[in-house]
């Protein structure tokens, strides 16, 4: 026998229940589809369309890369973005092109192509970047020809 509610004389049922448990689980269920499908739809991508290629000149191109001897860093300042890129006495390194793209790390709708320019110390771009973390994903070439990859982190602050 259901318990009664005295002020209203309603009873609770076992089927009450029952839709009180079932509307909870529909609410999580609808919630944890809705997450997982937005977490696909903004996943940003791969890095490489093909791995295993990739992994076939990996050392190769890191060898290069390292004697090169660049550090690289990225700043916002206002509404610029620097990308000092220095060798290893640090010295400013001035590139044959330059190939960035700049975007949040957790999605691809931000994502820019920002217009860097050599001033001489550093590459310097137009973008006014609300507060969080971004990534700068790029791809120098040296004046020898010696191809330089990285992903550059940059903290706005904000």
């Amino acid at each position: 026998m259901g318990m009664q509610d005295q002020a209203t004389g309603a009873k609770l049922t076992g089927w009450h229940v029952l839709a009180i448990f079932g509307g909870a689980f529909g609410v999580i269920i609808a919630v944890n589809l809705a997450l997982a499908w937005n977490a696909v739809r903004t996943f940003p991508g791969l890095e490489v369309k093909n791995s295993y290629i990739a992994s076939q000149t990996f050392d190769t191109r890191r060898t290069s890369q390292q004697a090169l001897g660049w550090t690289v860093r990225a700043d916002a300042e206002g509404d610029r973005v620097i990308l000092a890129i220095t060798d290893a006495e640090g010295q400013p390194v001035q590139l044959s092109a330059l190939e960035a793209t700049l975007g949040r790390a957790t999605q691809v709708k931000d994502d820019r192509t920002p217009d860097f320019r050599f001033d001489g110390t550093a590459y310097v771009a137009s973008e006014s970047l609300p507060g969080g973390n971004w990534n700068i994903r790029m791809k120098a070439t040296a004046l020898d020809g010696t191809e330089f990859t990285q992903r550059v982190i940059l903290h706005v602050k904000g």
